[in-house]
């Protein structure tokens, strides 16, 4: 059953953490933006570790659903959606998804670079989410008859962390149609060119 001050909680925090970082965002300023009492806040959460990876779930499971859910729109071909991927992400770098956080970069790279522990339980997290997305893309590189479709999710997911990166630590919000023509002659290598451009 849904618990609407426990969700308070992690929907604060999440933003917080974003923004302002895990270590430098306080249990004080997260219960401050919340109007939740403290109390309330260790009822539900044991240590300020809990609830960064609560917040972190709660960002996966609402990344992943967006990014797929922007794929999935691009129609049934593989190549397609795996396209449209880089169109999502150009949309989140300009501030046309997750308009509530803005873009501050990964929030799971970010959480990797805090706890650089990778046995750590917020840098496995992050490391299992990255692997999800990998784990998407290789079957949808297996749909479009890939001779290694985990090869080609490998190479695509790196074209997908460089943008990222580059976009967060230059600004450069183009960075997303850059790595759209590097992912999209790759798989034209891979799969054959489909269209004048190579891509969409």
């Amino acid at each position: 059953m849904a618990n609407p001050r426990r969700d308070d909680l992690v929907e604060t925090a999440l933003k917080l953490f974003y923004t302002g970082g895990f270590n430098a965002t306080g249990i004080d300023k997260i219960l401050g933006e919340s109007g939740v009492a403290k109390m309330t806040l260790y009822n539900h959460f044991r240590s300020k570790d809990e609830l960064i990876l609560a917040a972190l779930r709660r960002r996966d499971e609402k990344f992943r659903n967006w990014l797929m859910g922007e794929m999935k729109k691009a129609g049934p071909d593989p190549r397609a959606q795996i396209l449209a991927m880089f169109d999502a992400l150009e949309d989140w770098f300009k501030g046309r998804a997750f308009k509530e956080f803005g873009f501050y970069g990964c929030a799971f790279i970010n959480a990797a670079s805090e706890f650089g522990d990778q046995k750590h339980p917020a840098h496995r997290l992050a490391a299992e989410h990255k692997q999800s997305v990998v784990d998407h893309l290789e079957q949808i590189c297996r749909k479009a008859g890939a001779a290694a479709p985990l090869e080609l999710a490998e190479q695509i997911a790196l074209i997908k962390e460089g943008a990222i990166a580059t976009a967060h630590v230059r600004g450069m919000p183009e960075a997303a149609l850059n790595a759209k023509r590097v992912a999209a002659a790759l798989m034209d290598a891979a799969l054959g060119a489909d269209g004048p451009n190579g891509y969409a």
